[in-house]
């Protein structure tokens, strides 16, 4: 059984066809982070029309998200989602390794993934399954 670095909600997967069905090229999406924001880091999205072998692949309804290799420890357990509300719309994530966010909401602090952690709770789902 693999491990999904990241898990999408249906929501997130229907914005995700719909961006893909609104474009000539585009398989999917690509999540990454990168350093900027005032709390230090932010997430990415771009189209992918090729993907990168070296992506982790994530499919969820027929959607295809894409993660940066740079981003996988940062983003390990998170969900991504979408939402709309009366002042924006966009993809959320909520990431269970992230340490703040700034006022505004653009930008966040993420640690890496405690991998330890991470392979503690797995040996203990494969004991209790």
């Amino acid at each position: 059984m693999g491990f999904a670095v990241m898990t999408m909600t249906d929501g997130a997967a229907s914005r995700v066809r719909e961006i893909v069905g609104n474009s000539d090229s585009a398989q999917g999406i690509r999540v990454g982070i990168k350093k900027g924001g005032c709390a230090g880091m932010e997430y990415t999205i771009n189209l992918v029309a090729e993907p990168n072998a070296k992506d982790d692949l994530i499919e969820h309804d027929g959607a295809k998200v894409w993660v940066e290799p740079a981003a996988v420890l940062y983003l390990l357990g998170t969900q991504m989602g979408f939402e709309t509300t009366t002042l924006r719309s966009g993809f959320t994530f909520t990431n269970p390794n992230q340490t703040s966010a700034c006022g505004c909401g653009e930008s966040v602090e993420l640690k890496p993934a405690d991998l330890a952690a991470l392979a503690a709770k797995g040996d203990a789902v494969v004991r209790a399954g």
